[in-house]
This record gives structure tokens, C-alpha cells and sequence, in this order.
């Protein structure tokens, strides 16, 4: 069938429609082709995908027809097919590097850092053949339509008549309205689009451009949904006795039948009034996160409160560090701190942003839930509850430290707003007197000279390390720690790219070995505790690899890596010279995870500190229930594991799930991913607390009156 065209009454054939039709096809083609190139499969979000594809190439196809000039048009549908080229190549190759969908922002954010420190790992995995494969796919749409579109000039390009503009504005909404409906019709797809979004979650779900638009949708609108206190009556209460949970927190704490005062749990609560700061503030988030502390039951002290008060800190943020790193014969100082350390078996330290991600959880007792910018939101906030604030009210010195560049992720602006009294020193203000320029840095290098030159004698003290020694590249040739260490790992019976990975995390153990040595010569042994968490997962042995396609990963854990909480398990040392001494073994069965390191801390310290503002929990306390949940909403307890994508429970083997459970545990988990985004984006410590110089004035003046 043709058609007269209106204005030069050409014959016109079917081909004007699919140029009509270019740019949603295009916007399909590359959606699914990401999809399957990052998550190896494109089921079940196919069709959502297909659907909003439609509808926002549609939009454009519209936008890039306003001109009377068929010319301007073709330019301006070349601009958006680049464009959107260009968009996927980065997001892509960032996915491979990092194994996350990382928001525009955080990505333009360590654009200049990646450029700097690592350029040459960055293009050898662009200029890798799989690198040009995609980049050949991705840019096809442009390059075709160049060569087609505008180069043939067989896109006609006419601007829209009126009742062309309404067709396509239906055709847009429908579309769209279309994929609501079926994603209302799919229960755990449809609630994570509605109500439990996160980047991270939403672009695999439903695309690129969708997770893209959410971002900017709920950047100019707020985070859709809102808490929910009222849980199911049947579901699990907040403080389940240790005695009916299958899997006991800790080891049995043997009570001193002699003693005249028998030890009665208190809560770990401060002097707040949260429905009185609700009822007195403008702020609706301020006033709902209120709201929802005030309903929560706090944690108690326990038989470990105080344990370490007055001790020393050394937490070390460990590079890509793994439960699989510690090992008797080639790291036995991190063996002999696991061991006569406290033990946390079943402990996750979940990929949320990558190394900022894992600080996030590590020093805030949060989860990023916003990518990079969580983090560097914190850089003007009150961060009351960080340990560097918490044990500087104590009158501790503190300083955090670095060993490769200052200023990458914005550490100069964040870790400067830590808390520790001496600030922050990296690579490039301060740690290139001790530190050899080489990659990676060496962590026994800046452990030693900064324990010998600034901190040593200045007990009690807090330090924070960020480590870099066990970053990737892994080759022995291109990473000068796993060349420095390869004797010690050249007979294991691993891949080159394994033992690389292994050699490096070297470099940590012999700068724990120094450690205890100093320790050991300034008689603070066995009151200094070191804290060893990681950031994330060594995501860096595999070039690429969806779930189910880390080889190497698989490799270092022994067994096949084919979902999150395999790949994400690790092991972290809590550990203290006068554990032995005292004759304590701990031991926690049951799920933990890196945002409970912090209030378990608060208790192990002693410190004022109030449990319901941390999502975490002390793994110490025996009426905590276990849980580890990530931001994909997965979440595992003693009873079961929960997949948010599918709303699958799988319950352990022999457990008594209890009616209402999984919904209850559902809510809980969705309530304290909603906690961590409203204090990371709003300030909300600042609300609680008020300024940090007003904090400090009073808590000096209480302490120069006692």
C-alpha cells in the first residue's frame, strides 16, 4: 500500500514509517544488548524493557521533530543515538570493572581519579576484544543512522503535523502505561520499581534509560514510598530470645555465681525525644525518620559492654580483602588474628559502590544507597555517630590515613568530616614521605611509618586505614605487591591471576606483623584492638563476569560463585590482645554483616551511643535477631534466605518458619534501607544532635564539670 505524500505528492512507501520508528528500536536494541551483556540473560525483564523503550524513544522521536528543516532533525536524532552510544559504552565498562550499575553522577564523579590512577588497566579493558565487540555495539545505531540517516539522507525527518504529535503522545503514554501495568501485574518486579527502587536493582529490572530517568525522577521528587512501623502481629518481634533462635549469636557467656550484683541488660538509648523532634521540625523526612526510630526497640548491653573501653583502635578499610585471604601459610599473622579473635562465621560484606560503598557501611554503619554520592554528601554533615567522633568525645587522638591519592573519591572533602582530631592524610598531602609512588602502594609502608612517626606514643588512639595493596590488576608483572610477595604464593596450586590476587593481600599481613611487633615493644599489646573489614569483594579477578561467570572468583573460593551471598561472603577480624588473656572465644553463627561492625563496636567500647539510629545491631547482644540484607532487597536470617527479585524464601533445611515471617522480615528490611538513604541525603544526625561544633561545646563543658 502507498500514500501520497501531503506536500510534494510523491508516492511514499512503508520505509518513512520505520524511520518513524528509529529511535525507539535502536533505544530497544541497546537495552537488551546491555542487559545481556551484563547480566547474561534477559529474562524477566524483557518485555518491561521492550515496553519503555518504546515509550521513551517515542518521546524522543517526537522531541527530534519540531524543526521545518528535515536536516536539523536527522542531526538532532544523530545527537541522541551517540549520545545514548556513548551513555551505554561507559555504563557497560564500568559494570566490568566494578560488577555494579554505577548512577551517571558517582561515574562522572571518579571519571578524573580512574583517568589518573588507573588509565592503563582502564584501557587495556576497553582495547581488549571484548572491549571493541561492544563498543562496535553500542555505537552501530549511530553509526548506521549516520551513514543511512543523514549520509543517504533516506530519513525523510518531517516535522510532526498536529494530529501526528497527538498519535505519538498516545502512543508514549500507552506505552508506558503499559509497562506499568504489567510490572503491577509481576508482585516482586512491581515493588521494586514502586516502592524498593535503588540503582543498583532497577537497571537490570527494567533498563538503562529507565534506572535513569527513576534517578532524576526521585532527584526532583523524593524517594518514593515511605516507612512501614505497623509490621505483621504474627511476624517476628525485634528481640527474639537467643534461646529459641536455631543458630545462638554468640558463644554461652558462663555467669559468676559468686558475684553480689547479678548483670541487668540496660538499652543502648541516649537521652532522646524522637516524637518531640518529629512534632518540632519542617522537615517531612526529618519528622518520618523520627517516626520511625521512636518505633523500634533498642538493643541492651550485654555481658561484653565496656569489654575494650579505653583501648586502642587500629580499622583498616582492607582492599578487596576476603575470607579466602586468611590462611595459616601464607598470611599467619591475619590467621592468628582470626582465630583468637572475635569470630563472625556467617558475615557479608555486600557490593553496594564499590570501595566507597564498602567505607560507607564500614565507618557509617550504612548502606550506600545512593552510589558514590552518599559518601561525599557526608563531607558537610554532622556525622555523629562515625568512630572517629564517637571515640574523640572520649578524648582519643585520631587520624585517618591513605596510601594512594588524597583526593580520589573525594576523600580530601569526606574523611576530612570523619571526626579524627588530626585529620586525614593520603597520597599527595602528607604519606608521599613514606610511601613509594608504585602501584599498588604498599600498606606495610604506610602502617609502619605512621605508627612509628605520628601515633604510637599517643595512646589511646584511634586510626583508620584505607588500604590499596590488595587492589587489582592481578598480573604479577602489572601489580608491583604481587610481584613483591610471588615467593610466597609461586607453589600453591592456583592460576597465575589467583596467586596474584593472594600475593597481594601479603603486603597486609606483613604490616599486621608490624603492627603486633610495635605493639608488642610499646607494652599496648593487649590494649589495642585491630578491626580488619573489607570493601568489596575481589571483584577484580574476573575482567567480566555476571553471576554465574566469575571463574576466578570461583576459583579462590573453591566451589562455583552462582549468586550474591556466595560471591559477597567474607570474614572480618575483630581481634584484641587480651582475648586470650581473658580466656574469650566468640563465636557468631548466625548472618552478619559490615553495618554491624559499628554499633557492635559502640558496645565493645563502651560508648554513649543510641541503637536505634544504626540499621545494624550488636552481634553480641543475644536477643538481636541475625540478618544480612543487601539493596537488591535479598535478605538471609537463621530461618531462610529471601530473594527480592523473585520474592522466593528458601527456608534452611528443618527451620520453623513462623506464618507472617516473610512478610514481617520484608518490612524490616525495607524500612532500614529506607533509614540508610534519609541519613545519608538529608543530614539527619544534624536534626538529632544539632551543629557538630554546638555538640562538642556541650559535651566539654559536661566533661570539664566532672
Amino acid at each position: 500500500m502507498t500514500s501520497q505524500h501531503p506536500s510534494t505528492g510523491a508516492t511514499r512507501s512503508w520505509r518513512p514509517i520505520l524511520w518513524q520508528w528509529c529511535l525507539p528500536i535502536a533505544l530497544a536494541y541497546l537495552e537488551l544488548a546491555f542487559k545481556l551483556s551484563t547480566t547474561g540473560s534477559l529474562w524477566p525483564a524483557v518485555v518491561p524493557i521492550l515496553l519503555f523503550s518504546a515509550s521513551l524513544g517515542q518521546l524522543l522521536q517526537l522531541c527530534c521533530a519540531l524543526s521545518d528543516n528535515p536536516r536539523a532533525n536527522r542531526i538532532a536524532r544523530l545527537v541522541v543515538l551517540l549520545t545514548l552510544g556513548v551513555l551505554f559504552c561507559v555504563e557497560y565498562f564500568v559494570y566490568r570493572q566494578f560488577k555494579l550499575f554505577y548512577d551517571p553522577i558517582t561515574v562522572a564523579a571518579g571519571a578524573g581519579g580512574v583517568v589518573n590512577q588507573f588509565g592503563g588497566e582502564a584501557s587495556a579493558l576497553v582495547l581488549s576484544p571484548d572491549g571493541i565487540v561492544h563498543l562496535v555495539a553500542f555505537l552501530l545505531p549511530a553509526c548506521l543512522y549516520a551513514f543511512f540517516g543523514i549520509v543517504r539522507a533516506m530519513d525523510p525527518a518531517e516535522r510532526d503535523d498536529s494530529t501526528s504529535r497527538i498519535l505519538r503522545g498516545c502512543q508514549v503514554a500507552g506505552t508506558h502505561l503499559a509497562a506499568l501495568f504489567l510490572l503491577a501485574c509481576l508482585g516482586p518486579l512491581g515493588d521494586v520499581y514502586a516502592t524498593r527502587y535503588t540503582f543498583e536493582n532497577g537497571v537490570p529490572a527494567f533498563g538503562l534509560l529507565t534506572g535513569l530517568r527513576k534517578e532524576a525522577q526521585e532527584a526532583l521528587l523524593g524517594t518514593q514510598g515511605g516507612f512501614q512501623v505497623d509490621e505483621p502481629s504474627d511476624g517476628p518481634s525485634k528481640r527474639t530470645p537467643a534461646s529459641e533462635d536455631p543458630s545462638p549469636d554468640t558463644a554461652p557467656v558462663q555467669a559468676d555465681e559468686e558475684a553480689e550484683e547479678p548483670f541487668v541488660p540496660e538499652p543502648a538509648t541516649l537521652d532522646l525525644d524522637f516524637e518531640e523532634l518529629a512534632q518540632n521540625t519542617d522537615n517531612a523526612t526529618w519528622a518520618e525518620l523520627d517516626r520511625y526510630v521512636a518505633s523500634l526497640e533498642p538493643s541492651h548491653t550485654n555481658a561484653y559492654t565496656g569489654l575494650f573501653k579505653g583501648y586502642n583502635l587500629i580499622f583498616v578499610s582492607a582492599e578487596a580483602f576476603s575470607a579466602e585471604a586468611i590462611r595459616p601459610d601464607i598470611t599467619p599473622t591475619l590467621y592468628s588474628l582470626w582465630k583468637y579473635g572475635i569470630q563472625l562465621t556467617d558475615y557479608y560484606q555486600f557490593d553496594t559502590a564499590g570501595t566507597t560503598g564498602g567505607e560507607c557501611a564500614n565507618l557509617f554503619g550504612l548502606l550506600a544507597t545512593d552510589g558514590g554520592s552518599s559518601v561525599r554528601e557526608t563531607a558537610g554533615y554532622n556525622n555523629y555517630l562515625t568512630l572517629g567522633n564517637l571515640l574523640n568525645r572520649e578524648g582519643y587522638n585520631g587520624w585517618a590515613f591513605h596510601n594512594n591519592t588524597y583526593t580520589y573519591y573525594g576523600r580530601d572533602t569526606t574523611h576530612n568530616n570523619l571526626g579524627y582530631n588530626n585529620g586525614y592524610m593520603g597520597y599527595g598531602n602528607g604519606m608521599e614521605q613514606w610511601v613509594t609512588w608504585q602501584w599498588p602502594q604498599s600498606d606495610l609502608e604506610m602502617m609502619s611509618a605512621t605508627f612509628d612517626n605520628l601515633y604510637g606514643k599517643s595512646s589511646p588512639f584511634n586510626v583508620y586505614y584505607m588500604s590499596v595493596s590488595g587492589h587489582s590488576n592481578y598480573d604479577p608483572w602489572d601489580n608491583a605487591m604481587s610481584q613483591k610477595n610471588w615467593d610466597r604464593v609461586a607453589d600453591l596450586p592456583y592460576s597465575d591471576r589467583v596467586k596474584g590476587y593472594l600475593a597481594a593481600n601479603v603486603e597486609l599481613d606483613r604490616a599486621m606483623e608490624y603492627l603486633l611487633k610495635r605493639l608488642k615493644q610499646e607494652h599496648i599489646y593487649r590494649k589495642t584492638v585491630i578491626v580488619i573489614s573489607a570493601d568489596h569483594f575481589p571483584y577484580g579477578l574476573d575482567d567480566d563476569g555476571p553471576i554465574g561467570q566469575l571463574p576466578y572468583l570461583s576459583e579462590l573460593y573453591g566451589y562455583d560463585v552462582t549468586d550474591v551471598f556466595q560471591r559477597d561472603h567474607n570474614r572480618p577480624i575483630i581481634w584484641c590482645g587480651s582475648l586470650p588473656k581473658q580466656g574469650l572465644h566468640l563465636v557468631v553463627d548466625s548472618p552478619t554483616m559490615s553495618i554491624d561492625l559499628l554499633p557492635t563496636l559502640c558496645n565493645l567500647f563502651g560508648l554513649p551511643w543510641d541503637s536505634r539510629l544504626l540499621p545494624g545491631r550488636d552481634v553480641l547482644d543475644p536477643d538481636t535477631q541475625g540478618l544480612a540484607f543487601n539493596l537488591n532487597y535479598d535478605w538471609r536470617t537463621s530461618l531462610g534466605t529471601y530473594w527480592g527479585g523473585s520474592g522466593t524464601f528458601v527456608p534452611v533445611e528443618g527451620a520453623q518458619v513462623p506464618d507472617g515471617y516473610v512478610d514481617a522480615m520484608n518490612t524490616t528490611v525495607a524500612n532500614k534501607i529506607r533509614y540508610c538513604d534519609g541519613v545519608l541525603s538529608t543530614d539527619y544526625y544534624r536534626h538529632v544532635f544539632g551543629d557538630p561544633q554546638d555538640v562538642q561545646a556541650v559535651h566539654d563543658a559536661a566533661a570539664s564539670e566532672s
